[in-house]
């Protein structure tokens, strides 16, 4: 990124080979809309290279997650002013496996309490357990330290865990 910063946007490419992926898994996640996702995704890169200059030598990856967890905010104050709700993905079973149904309703249990938190925890848990972010890295995107991002993330997994209950 350093390169990036210094006018070499070429290698803009190979980073957005590496995270693009990562970043739109994490959306998609926090959205549950692929369009969305897909269209944020493009938008942070777009800032990324916007923006270049103000990165400051730390760790890409915080500094990319941060852009993109700044934008689903926005996106997420825009629809909330518009009093419009995500909506739930909807699976269809299919003739399946035992094992393949019990799987997938497991699934969309997880699905249905993760989509019961609220955004902050839900963010939290997806970066951690989704993504496998590590709890430093987490607290530089969001601005914190590593031993409250990890309390709060025991906290989000023990109301995931009760969403989950509550709901099978």
């Amino acid at each position: 990124m350093i390169l990036v910063s210094n006018g070499n946007l070429d290698v803009m490419g190979i980073l957005f080979d590496r995270y693009h992926i990562k970043i739109f898994n994490f959306l998609l996640k926090m959205t549950r809309d692929k369009e969305v996702s897909q269209d944020i995704t493009q938008e942070v890169f777009y800032k990324a290279i916007k923006y270049r200059a103000s990165y400051k030598k730390g760790k890409f990856s915080s500094w990319i997650f941060t852009i993109a967890r700044n934008i689903f905010v926005d996106y997420y104050q825009r629809q909330k002013n518009k009093d419009e709700r995500f909506e739930t993905i909807e699976y269809k079973i299919e003739q399946k496996e035992p094992d393949q149904i019990n799987a997938r309703e497991t699934n969309e249990e997880l699905n249905r309490a993760l989509n019961q938190l609220n955004t902050v925890d839900k963010e939290l848990v997806i970066m951690n357990r989704y993504q496998g972010i590590k709890y430093q890295e987490i607290a530089e995107i969001t601005g914190s330290t590593p031993g409250a991002v990890k309390t709060k993330i025991h906290r989000a997994i023990h109301k995931l865990k009760g969403h989950y209950l509550q709901n099978t």
